[in-house]
């Protein structure tokens, strides 16, 4: 039976922790998932390596790296490539800073990798993605995401359809 709140809607919250819960089994434990995607959160402006990752949770790169695939469906790279972009959109939405000072601030070193990147991930640019915020998306893509609260859930992506290959297809 499905939790409701007072206003009739479903509340998914602990639904989706329940998810999450099956999905690491034999995987990360889950306060250390938690750990290292608000390590992550907090620290989106800098480099981030595997090796300092690894080492919040105690563990070698390469067992971490695979138990951290297996928990969240994504390499640690793609996370932290994820968590920039969405954070990047959040930015972009609220139009108070220029794109290169945005790219700077969710860790691209280069304005050149920082849209290379976006595109790769929404399909679109970030001046395109700013400046379709002004008129009413038609058609939203989605990918899975992974924050420090949830763990799971969707966050929607861009201004078009996505792709049957997901957010990291190679094609344009």
């Amino acid at each position: 039976m499905e939790p409701t709140q007072g206003n009739g809607e479903v509340n998914v919250e602990p639904l989706a922790m329940t998810v999450v819960a099956d999905q690491t089994t034999g995987g990360l434990p889950e306060c250390r998932l938690r750990r290292v995607a608000q390590y992550v959160h907090d620290n989106l402006h800098r480099e981030l390596r595997l090796a300092e990752l690894s080492g919040l949770v105690h563990m070698s790169p390469y067992h971490f790296a695979r138990l951290f695939k297996q928990s969240t469906g994504v390499s640690p790279h793609r996370f932290l490539v994820q968590r920039r972009i969405e954070q990047a959109r959040a930015l972009l939405e609220a139009r108070t800073l220029p794109i290169a000072e945005i790219a700077r601030s969710v860790g691209f070193r280069t304005p050149s990798h920082f849209t290379t990147t976006f595109r790769r991930v929404t399909g679109i640019t970030p001046s395109v993605y700013r400046s379709a915020g002004e008129a009413e998306p038609t058609k939203a893509i989605s990918a899975p995401i992974f924050s420090a609260g949830s763990l799971c859930g969707r966050v929607e992506y861009g201004h078009k359809e996505m792709k049957s290959d997901g957010p990291f297809s190679t094609r344009r």
